[in-house]
């Protein structure tokens, strides 16, 4: 798909750089409590639809006033069922930070991020060799982005840490079979160092999830299902806030 776009790239980071500043994203995960970036997603490849009929605008509302600290909105039309639309809606009407959530491969990527009005990227290792993934977070950096850099497993955090990111999320889930191993967030957080924000992903279904992973050292959890399908998302994102 990245092959086939034509657009030439320069235009697009000169609009980018031209926009107001962002909001900021990892510095808002940091505190004394965990931190939840609560997502928006319509439909998921595992589950198939989850809540189709969301409103984007509406669910961002609901997250902001029971507590977390960034959106993420997934923006990929194909496996998600997401849209531009989405993160649009979603951002304007809430104060906090959104994170896009699609496949970011190259740097028109990343530009357009930052024109649909995001805050943070997101960079997945398994996608990218070292140096796409080195450019592409220099670029986002550049354009006022936060960028998160998604791991699977040991060897691709060492790579990520070498390349320089300081915004990192530990992937529970499998990407080629999408099963859940829930011990593998805990298990990496001690190798990631202190300065880096710490985000654990996927297959987080309560707050007993949540503790264990505050205990582990995460500054951070990002959770769509359990949110999405909750027929009350402010009890639900309390628990998981709860210490």
């Amino acid at each position: 798909m990245a092959a086939a776009d034509g657009r030439a790239v320069e235009p697009l980071l000169d609009q980018a750089r031209a926009l107001p500043a962002t909001r900021a994203f990892a510095p808002a995960l940091r505190g004394d409590a965990l931190a939840v970036i609560a997502e928006i997603k319509r439909h998921s490849p595992s589950r198939g639809d989850l809540n189709a009929d969301l409103d984007p605008a509406a669910l961002a509302r609901d997250y902001e006033v029971a507590g977390a600290a960034g959106l993420s909105v997934l923006t990929d039309v194909e496996f998600f069922a997401g849209s531009t639309a989405d993160l649009q809606a979603a951002r304007a009407a809430v104060e906090l930070p959104v994170l896009r959530k699609d496949f970011t491969v190259v740097a028109r990527d990343v530009a357009d991020a930052r024109l649909m009005g995001a805050d943070a990227v997101l960079l997945i290792a398994a996608a990218l060799d070292r140096a796409e993934l080195i450019d592409l977070h220099e670029l986002g950096r550049e354009l006022g982005l936060d960028v998160l850099v998604e791991v699977h497993d040991e060897s691709e955090l060492e790579t990520v840490v070498a390349a320089g990111a300081t915004f990192v999320g530990v992937n529970q889930r499998d990407l080629v079979t999408f099963e859940v191993d829930h011990e593998r967030a805990a298990r990496m957080a001690a190798a990631i160092p202190a300065d880096v924000v710490k985000v654990a992903e996927s297959g987080v279904r309560d707050g007993d999830d949540a503790r264990r992973l505050r205990d582990a050292g995460y500054d951070a959890i990002l959770v769509g299902e359990a949110l999405v399908i909750a027929d009350d998302v402010a009890t639900t994102l309390a628990d998981l806030r709860t210490p």
